[in-house]
């Protein structure tokens, strides 16, 4: 039997681009939607490069991939019935080759459908050559274009040159026809839904509120992906929401993808694991997972996959063995005998795509390119850090260029923005490799409510030196994963909380929230109640909602512990937006000095103290004072 190799797009490491991009370049989009539709309707979901077939391999249907089988037959009693690997060490590599074979399928197509233009064939099949999976950028941009969440139309350009209104691939995908091993209430569904209003067959998307559920976590979301960037150092940390990680106070990358997971679906299908690759838009997260696994990298040089277990285990691989970077990432293979393992899938320009961020940087100056990236992160993401701290002053540099020295001062200094004005990578980005770390800005606080520019004598105002006066403060989150038997959320407050739930992702004093992305039909998942123990852990940045809500003038612990210790209020939402109680949950505060050491390129946290007395003897709350 042939099967299915993996690998990657052909022609060369070219650029994987931002949706936000992609969507306005006419040939990459015209032929992205073309390719993406023939991925639907070419042929049966039984055969195994069709979208449902692909997208199956996460999860359900739990039916062998092109014959990719364990040494043993699956247990459903004992393994996930999905090849995906959550909770484990593997999980940001094993989506790597998931998303090259995406990519790999549409590319072909879009090959196939640039040899049908009549006009300028030449261009579209140049086009068509370096057509790679777009990423969404969620730290920067939450809420998706158009184009992927609310447009069931799109206009393209056709084979004969003319502008034509085609069905939107990227809206919904249409099962064809529903797939038997799906449970309610996915079974009763014809598309992928996300934020569904209902349960019911009719139900369809609630895109305003998916629109403000995202609009509202942008904080939240640009605060972890920060943090986990620039703070986090370790695999085991790094790599998945297993608690265990050295008592760090940053998300891991898993943690993070979990949120856009939950915040997406809704009751829909990216909230459940087992149906989650059936959205169209779960290729361009996990496209945007693995850029961030290779931005990691690049400021991590050396530190790859770590020995850890397999967690849930997967269709091929018992739970709770021992796995590391030459376990096979099955069903995906790299030859007619053998699969991808981690540590053949580190360099992404021999796996056919780069990202922007590295356009022009020497791969073989590990020192440059880290530099480079770290004032690339600084630029996009920084200024989420400090909340409404600014600059009082460029510092002179003999250690960074004045445009570099701005730009990184800019990234604090100015009000997070979010949505389509933070920039991607721009030209003066690809010529950071040279850059050296920026010199750590002034700090001065800017009380919440005065408007004015000017700082130097305003009693609102006060001086910070760069080590001195700023503190991190951080929840943390423990739960077990799967006490509710389906997907939910903790939710933080600062301030009350509404009475109707179906305000609280959207209310003011909402900050931020731990997920648990898990499959709903835990009745039939018996390997579900087998992990019963296994305890999530996550973390919801305070600084910035301290900052916006209470009106103090210090992060010191003397002012922050007693606002705090009144105001932190949580909720545990299940994905089908009722209320729950959840017995494992534990609620902590970590506060952590922060500085801003001689030629750090990012700010550095002290070791975590943990303030129990913040939430201890409320219900969820921490178990010491």
């Amino acid at each position: 039997m042939s099967r299915v190799i993996i690998t990657g797009a052909t022609g060369g490491a070219v650029n994987r681009l931002e949706i936000n991009d992609l969507v306005k370049d006419e040939k990459f989009f015209s032929l992205y939607v073309q390719a993406l539709q023939r991925m639907y309707t070419s042929t049966t979901q039984s055969d195994f490069q069709s979208f449902f077939q692909v997208g199956g391999i996460h999860g359900l249907p739990n039916t062998p991939w092109d014959g990719a089988v364990g040494s043993k037959p699956w247990n459903p009693n004992t393994q996930w019935g999905g090849y995906c690997t959550h909770g484990s060490v593997l999980f940001p590599t094993w989506h790597r080759p998931y998303v090259m074979l995406y990519e790999q399928i549409l590319q072909k197509h879009a090959v196939d459908i640039a040899a049908t233009y009549t006009v300028n064939q030449d261009s579209w099949k140049t086009a068509a050559a370096n057509l790679r999976q777009p990423y969404w950028d969620w730290a920067a941009n939450a809420v998706p274009p158009a184009e992927v969440i609310s447009l069931t139309k799109v206009t393209i350009t056709g084979p004969n040159g003319t502008r034509i209104s085609v069905d939107n691939p990227l809206y919904h995908y249409r099962f064809h026809p529903i797939d038997p091993s799906f449970y309610r209430p996915f079974n009763q569904w014809q598309t992928t839904l996300r934020q569904p209003n209902s349960t019911r067959p009719t139900a369809t998307d609630n895109v305003s509120r998916l629109r403000s559920v995202l609009s509202s976590a942008q904080e939240d979301i640009t605060m972890s992906t920060y943090s986990m960037l620039t703070r986090v150092h370790t695999w085991s940390a790094f790599s998945s929401h297993t608690v265990g990680d050295g008592g760090s106070s940053s998300n891991s990358l898993e943690a993070v993808h979990d949120g856009i997971h939950v915040s997406v679906g809704g009751n829909g299908h990216m909230s459940d694991p087992a149906v989650a690759a059936f959205d169209p838009i779960f290729f361009l997260h996990h496209c945007n997972v693995d850029r961030m696994l290779s931005i990691w990298s690049a400021l991590n040089p050396g530190v790859w996959v770590a020995k850890g277990d397999s967690q849930d285990g997967s269709f091929t691989m018992a739970a709770e063995i021992p796995v590391d970077a030459t376990t096979p990432l099955t069903p995906f293979w790299n030859a007619q005998d053998s699969f991808w393992i981690s540590s053949t899938t580190q360099d992404t320009t021999k796996l056919g795509y780069t990202y922007p961020e590295f356009n022009g940087l020497d791969m073989g100056d590990a020192d440059a390119v880290k530099t480079a990236i770290g004032n690339i992160i600084n630029r996009l993401y920084g200024s989420a850090v400090f909340g409404t701290f600014a600059t009082a002053s460029a510092p002179e540099s003999t250690t960074a260029t004045s445009s570099s020295v701005s730009a990184g001062i800019a990234a604090f200094a100015a009000p997070v923005q979010f949505a389509a004005s933070l920039p991607h990578v721009e030209s003066a980005e690809k010529k950071a490799a040279d850059e050296k770390p920026l010199t750590p800005p002034t700090f001065y606080w800017k009380h919440k409510s005065d408007s004015s520019e000017g700082h130097s004598n305003n009693p609102g105002h006060g001086i910070l030196p760069p080590n001195q006066g700023m503190h991190d403060w951080a929840a943390r989150i423990h739960f077990k994963k799967y006490e509710l038997g389906t997907s939910f959320s903790v939710l933080i407050f600062l301030g009350a909380v509404p009475e109707n739930t179906d305000d609280w992702l959207v209310s003011p004093n909402f900050v931020g929230a731990h997920h648990a992305f898990v499959n709903s039909n835990a009745g039939a998942c018996e390997n579900c109640r087998n992990q019963s123990n296994v305890v999530g852990e996550g973390f919801v940045h305070l600084n910035r909602a301290i900052v916006r809500l209470s009106g103090l003038q210090s992060l010191d612990p003397d002012a922050v512990v007693p606002y705090l210790t009144k105001e932190l209020n949580w909720r545990v939402l299940k994905s089908n937006g009722e209320h729950a109680e959840l017995s494992s949950l534990e609620v902590c505060v970590l506060g952590a000095p922060l500085t801003y050491p001689p030629g750090a390129m990012f700010p550095v946290a002290g070791t975590p103290h943990l303030y129990g007395s913040i939430t201890h003897g409320r219900s969820g709350g921490s178990h010491s004072a």
